[in-house]
């Protein structure tokens, strides 16, 4: 029995929403997203108001795997410093896969260009999270201004994600040296 067959169809246009705006961009039609779960254009208006609605969903379903696949446990007792690099090494891994397009979120927000869309609120409140984290674990290490590296750290984060999904650059041996020159000029332990 195929994976289709077990799942409801809100969960298939969820999934086929995530794969195909992130394989396709957000501009990727009803007819698509439907055909790709199997469901009725007629079945996904009774389930999702609009387009819109079910990139939301789609988003807000997987933000919290997103954040916990990317920060540290809350209980991992690794300095500061070094929980501030495994984020930046798991966006390096990440970055490795051959399907790898970039952060969803940031994809998702440069793409709708609108702040105010509902998914951009989600993409938003995604990147608030890893910039909060940065923040704590800069306070935590004895930043002089942890704001301001918070705000450098989701910089390159950003930055290196987005160049890698374009394919322009990869990550892999520039993260871990120009984090680290950010921590020691910030003064982080």
């Amino acid at each position: 029995m195929s994976t289709k067959a077990k799942s409801s169809p809100r969960e298939r246009l969820l999934e086929a929403a995530a794969t195909l705006t992130y394989q396709d961009g957000v501009n990727i039609g009803i007819d698509a997203l439907c055909k790709a779960a199997g469901v009725s254009k007629r079945s996904m208006y009774q389930l999702f108001e609009s387009k819109d609605d079910l990139l939301t969903a789609s988003l807000e379903e997987r933000a919290s795997a997103y954040v916990a696949a990317l920060l540290p446990a809350g209980d991992d007792a690794r300095p500061p410093r070094e929980r501030v690099l495994h984020v930046f090494a798991q966006a390096e891994a990440e970055a490795r896969a051959p399907d790898f397009r970039g952060c969803r979120y940031l994809v998702a927000q440069i793409e709708l260009k609108d702040p105010g869309h509902p998914a951009s609120g989600v993409a938003r409140r995604v990147k608030e999270k890893v910039t909060a984290f940065f923040r704590a674990e800069a306070e935590q290490g004895g930043a002089g201004d942890p704001d301001l590296l918070a705000r450098q750290l989701i910089l390159v984060f950003d930055g290196a994600s987005a160049r890698a999904g374009i394919r322009a650059d990869t990550p892999a041996g520039l993260l871990a040296p120009t984090v680290t020159v950010l921590l020691d000029a910030a003064g982080v332990r």
